[in-house]
This record gives structure tokens, C-alpha cells and sequence, in this order.
């Protein structure tokens, strides 16, 4: 196999990241062993300190998490990092940077050029894609850059409703300590140009304004993924405009959900504890449409909203007339708005049918919502292909616009044939779990932590951006 000057480079540096990783772990234990496991050392907790405390303002309860010790090594990617004490990944909120080489085959192919590696990745997609590149390895670098003796870091929500994303992650903003003040890493991030301010799920609810002050600033000084002379993606105008479209859909839905029961985002944790105690009554639902499942015999055609893995909302169709017209095979990926009675499903098994089933044998079932009208779904067109390539300013999801009053459902509820067997609710996982975001929840958590004027942050090393010559 031809070793190019670049793979030569690239191993180097991977082997000086390995040895810097193992001096870390020792200097780590050695600390340990002379200090204690602990974020803090061991010392009593006095008056003093109980008065101050008591009369500090903290954040929400629901909002703090709390404070951990970061694993060694803690960064995964510029914006997945692990901590001691909670099994797996941490998705970091709002932001997104670019992925990280994995693999000989990426590393080849971004041989034949940076611009033929791009276009070949991207292939006949119409959805801006997700690719290592040498940003992305400059966000990771940056990253241990900044958590580089970090002992202790501050976990927060961005709201008490949204816990963890789609693959289980758990979702959340990271706060380091530094100089005495709490740093939000998330926004620094964005700042420093590693990262975009990531509205694919819904703007910030907590911190906004930094963010978009915070990407107006690397931008101006064109850091990181806006200078035009490193490798990154060259299509930030498509997904700034992409995310910031979605973002809006959602401040839409929160604004118009607030105070209603029966308004639901499917992402939020007690989205199926509602929708039970909602069972046979209409509901109004946002979601993203993931895997369309057409007729199958007696079965109906399925749409499933994505909410978690083996736990997608079932729209069910038996007419595919109106799942043709609905527009739902169009919206496959980004967020529609649903409006339905929520129903049951009781899955019987051959023994049940045949009446042979124990006693204490419970039937399995799923709640449902039946689409007999397209009117039922409601789709902003979000997808990334009707944008031009300009790159916007990111704005406020202040216009709140109301949209058209929703038909009512009339007649009764048609009783046509009903699927039999079980029913996967979901699309199995394959491969690894992956290191992309997800997170959306309605608004109304009240900001506690203040963001602290930008204090000096490692930038990025502009030699790092490429792994050429």
C-alpha cells in the first residue's frame, strides 16, 4: 500500500497524542492517589459556607444535573466528551462540529484532493452530509486543549423536559471552571469557530443571544470553519438557513403549545405518559418523520414519528389515497404537525386468537393515531434543497405566526381492518452509535447562569487544518 507524507505526518501525530494521553493518565493517578478520587479535596463543610450557599441564586433544579469528573480522556469529538458516573456519551447542545478520521479508507480519499473527497462523500444526496475532516480534527484538538486539567465539570438542561436525545445520549450544556468563573464550553465552542450555532433541533432556549453573538464573532475574525482558507465544509449558507427553517417550526409549535396538554413534542420524556392519559381524546403532535412502512396485505401503511430507538409513534393509514396526499413521504426527516385521536393497538398472539392464552398472559399494545384526511399533517417544506447557497444571519425566534385554524375531525371513527401479528415500533440501529446531535423541548426554563464575558481560549492552530504539506 502507498504511504503518502500525509499518513506519515498523521501517524506521528497520533503516536504524540497517545504518549501525551499516557503522561496525562499518570500525572492523573498520581494526583489521585495523593489527593483523593473526588472533584474536591476532603474538608469540612462549615457555617460559613452553608450561609453562602443558601444564598447564592442557583439555577432550576430541573436544569443542573450536576457535577462530574471527566473521564480520562474525556473528549470523544469536538462535541461528544464522557464523564465519570454516567454510562456513555454526552451530546453536547447547539452545537455541531465536523467529524474526525476513523478510518485508512476517508484518510485515502482525501489523498486525491480536498475537493474531490467532498464531492465524493456527498455523493447524489440532497441533505448536506456528515464528514471527517481536518476541522473536525482541529475541534477534537481543541477540545482537550480546553478541558486540559479539568477536574470538575457543571452539566446542565437547556430544558427540564428534554433529558436525552434519540440514541440515548444524555443532552446538555458543559460548564468548566475557570478563573474562578463558569465557562459555558458549548458557546466557547461556537465562538472559537469550531462549531456552528447548531438550530437543527430548535433554537437555545437559554442561551441564544450568546450563541449568535458568539458565531457573529468567529465569523468577523473568520475563525475555524469561516476562514476560507482551511478544509471544512463549504456549505454552511445551506445548513445555517436548513436548521435555522426547522428552529422556527418548533419556536412556532412551543409558542403556540404553552400551557396546553394537549400539545405535544414527542422528544419530550413524558410525551407517552401523556398521550396515554389522552387515549381516545385529539391531540396536536410535532415530530419528525422517520420510517414509512407501506401496505403489506391487511396491514396498513405506517409513517413513525421519531422519538427513541424501539419507540416510535405509529401514524397508521389505510387509505393510500390519503397517505399519497398527506405529503408525509415529501417531509421524511424533517417536523411535521400532527392532529389525531390517539387510539389503541392490542397485538394478540395465535394463542390468545385461539383463545389458548394463560391468564396472567398480557396482550402487547401500542398507541396510534389514525390519519383518515391529509389535513390531519401539516408540513412546513424545511428541506435543506429549497435553500440558496447565502449565508444568513441567525436570527430570534421572536415572529411567532399564527397559523390557520386546524379543520375539526368529523364522523366517527372508521372501523376497517386492523393489522394483525406484532409490530416492530421502530427502525432497528445499525452500526455504531453515532456522535451527531438531537434535542428539542418546549420553552419556559428561566436562565440562572449568566454567560461571563469571553475570557482567552485556545484557538486553533491554522498548520493543524490541514493535513498536507
Amino acid at each position: 500500500m502507498r504511504v503518502s507524507a500525509s499518513h506519515v505526518r498523521w501517524a506521528s501525530r497520533r503516536l504524540a497524542l497517545g504518549q501525551l494521553a499516557l503522561v496525562s493518565l499518570g500525572l492523573g493517578l498520581g494526583l489521585g492517589l495523593g489527593l483523593g478520587c473526588g472533584p474536591q479535596g476532603v474538608g469540612h463543610y462549615d457555617r460559613g459556607q452553608l450561609a453562602q450557599s443558601l444564598a447564592a441564586p442557583a439555577p432550576d433544579a430541573g436544569l443542573v444535573i450536576g457535577e462530574f469528573t471527566p473521564q480520562s480522556p474525556a473528549v470523544v469529538d469536538g462535541d461528544t466528551i464522557k464523564v465519570v458516573g454516567i454510562e456513555g456519551t454526552l451530546r453536547l447542545l447547539a452545537i455541531d462540529t465536523e467529524e474526525t478520521f476513523k478510518s485508512d479508507k476517508d484518510l485515502r480519499l482525501y489523498d486525491e484532493g480536498f475537493d474531490v473527497y467532498l464531492a465524493k462523500k456527498q455523493g447524489d444526496s440532497t441533505r448536506p452530509v456528515k464528514v471527517a475532516t481536518p476541522l473536525g480534527m482541529d475541534a477534537k484538538h481543541w477540545a482537550e486543549e480546553f478541558f486540559e486539567g479539568v477536574r470538575t465539570v457543571r452539566l446542565e438542561r437547556d430544558h427540564p423536559k428534554e433529558l436525552r436525545g434519540r440514541y440515548g445520549r444524555l443532552l446538555s450544556y458543559v460548564f468548566v471552571e475557570k478563573d474562578g468563573r463558569w465557562i459555558n464550553y458549548n458557546v466557547e465552542c461556537v465562538r472559537a469557530g469550531m462549531s456552528p450555532y447548531f438550530t437543527k433541533y430548535g433554537y437555545s432556549r437559554r442561551f441564544h443571544e450568546q450563541f449568535v453573538q458568539a458565531q457573529a464573532e468567529a465569523m468577523a475574525a473568520e475563525r475555524g470553519i469561516w476562514d476560507p482558507a482551511l478544509e471544512h465544509y463549504r456549505d454552511y449558507d445551506v445548513r445555517l438557513r436548513w436548521w435555522n427553517a426547522r428552529a422556527e417550526v418548533i419556536a412556532r409549535f412551543e409558542a403556540e403549545a404553552a400551557g396546553r396538554e394537549d400539545w405535544i413534542a414527542l422528544t419530550n420524556w413524558d410525551a407517552v405518559e401523556r398521550l396515554e392519559a389522552l387515549e381516545g381524546k385529539e391531540v396536536v403532535v410535532l415530530a419528525t418523520v422517520g420510517d414509512i412502512r407501506p401496505r403489506e396485505g391487511k396491514r396498513p401503511a405506517r409513517v413513525m414519528l421519531s422519538r427513541k430507538m424501539f419507540s416510535d409513534f405509529p401514524l397508521i393509514f389505510f387509505d393510500d389515497e390519503v397517505l399519497e396526499r398527506s405529503g408525509v413521504a415529501e417531509a421524511k426527516g424533517e417536523y411535521v404537525r400532527v392532529q389525531g385521536t390517539v387510539s389503541r393497538y392490542v397485538f394478540k398472539s395465535r394463542r390468545q386468537r385461539a383463545g389458548k392464552a394463560k391468564k396472567d398472559e398480557e396482550p402487547r399494545s401500542q398507541l396510534q393515531i389514525q390519519i383518515r384526511r391529509p389535513e390531519q399533517i401539516a408540513f412546513v417544506d424545511t428541506r435543506p434543497a429549497r435553500f440558496p447557497s447565502a449565508t444568513p444571519e441567525p436570527e430570534p425566534p421572536a415572529a411567532i405566526v399564527e397559523p390557520p385554524p386546524a379543520a375539526e375531525p368529523t364522523g366517527p371513527e372508521p372501523t376497517g381492518p386492523e393489522p394483525t401479528g406484532p409490530e416492530p415500533t421502530g427502525p432497528e440501529p445499525t452500526g455504531p452509535e453515532p456522535t451527531g446531535p438531537e434535542d428539542s423541548a418546549p420553552p419556559g426554563a428561566s436562565e440562572e447562569v449568566t454567560e461571563p464575558e469571553p475570557t482567552k481560549q485556545p484557538q486553533p492552530t491554522p498548520a493543524r487544518s490541514s493535513l498536507r504539506p
